[in-house]
């Protein structure tokens, strides 16, 4: 047993501090995602999560810049993004793409002037791999109290809407003419899901931070049209890859030939592009894989919100 163990953990795994605190903090962070995930999906929303992360990059660098810790830069970019996309019009299906783009592009501009004076005018060594793609081993145990209070305050919000946020992102009319505040509704889901952006561009970067918000929640769609068992399913999921990921890059610096070790976002996003592609192999469960929620004109007036409570 001893020689198996050897194999797949190497010396010093469970004992090292940079380890533990990795390990919570990525539970936290997707625990949080899967959560808001199963929803970004179901409302078409990815490309706005992509958006939120890319102007993430920019509060996050501008972190590096003036001298405090990333994860305000990165919460503080992502959720005035999300007021800009709600200004111009997220809610409105042609206002989408358009408020997306040009938070995108705000995103990458700014991004690129930060990273910039950041690395001309300070020492701030990897800043721009920390940023873009992630540093989970270098994250402080101060920082654990900072990410539960910001994962649990999006989940809340989730909890909270869960019924009128399930019922508009199947059937916006069928929402209104229920009396539910659609957009009031949407925008404060537009600020849980840049809070959960924010979140996991600290564990794995602003590039790749939608890939651990969108991959779980698109897996476990895949798997149930459940939204409740959806949402357990995705974070789950992204548990696995976050805990199976730092195990990888922790072992892969005894990997030759350079023995640097490889980067815990390559991991996460590599498990779970196979968990998706896995996931529609699996034979279908009574004609309900793949179908994350029924279209708009099948509910009918007197219809129950979908799935119920899950």
């Amino acid at each position: 047993m001893q020689p198996v163990l050897r194999a797949i953990l190497e010396p010093g795994f469970f004992s090292s501090s940079s380890v533990q605190v990795a390990a919570v903090i990525g539970a936290i962070v997707a625990l949080a995602s899967g959560g808001l995930g199963v929803f970004t999906v179901i409302r078409g929303q990815a490309f706005a999560g992509e958006a939120l992360g890319d102007l993430g990059a920019a509060g996050g660098s501008s972190a590096y810049l003036i001298g405090i810790a990333p994860l305000w830069g990165f919460i503080g970019a992502a959720v005035a993004a999300a007021g800009v996309m709600e200004l111009i019009g997220i809610q409105r299906e042609r206002g989408r793409d358009l408020a997306t783009g040009i938070v995108l592009g705000a995103g990458f501009g700014f991004a690129a002037l930060f990273l910039y004076l950041g690395t001309t005018y300070h020492s701030t060594t990897g800043a721009t791999i920390t940023i873009l793609f992630g540093s989970i081993f270098a994250l402080s145990s101060s920082m654990i109290p900072l990410v539960l209070a910001f994962a649990v305050t999006a989940l809340g919000i989730v909890v909270a809407l869960y019924r009128p946020l399930l019922l508009s992102s199947v059937s916006p009319e069928l929402a209104a003419a229920r009396g539910i505040p659609v957009r009031l509704v949407g925008g404060l889901y537009l600020l849980a899901m840049a809070l959960a952006v924010a979140l996991s561009a600290v564990t794995i970067g602003a590039i790749l931070s939608t890939a651990l918000l969108v991959g779980p929640a698109a897996t476990a769609l895949r798997l149930t049209a459940k939204p409740g068992r959806a949402i357990i399913t995705a974070g789950l999921l992204g548990l696995a890859a976050i805990w199976l990921g730092i195990l990888l890059a922790y072992d892969s610096y005894y990997w030759p030939p350079q023995r640097h070790g490889w980067p815990v976002s390559f991991f996460v996003v590599t498990l779970i592009l196979i968990a998706y592609l896995l996931a529609g192999r699996l034979p279908a469960r009574g004609g309900n894989r793949g179908r994350q929620a029924p279209p708009p004109h099948t509910a009918g007036a007197g219809a129950a919100v979908p799935g119920g409570g899950g």
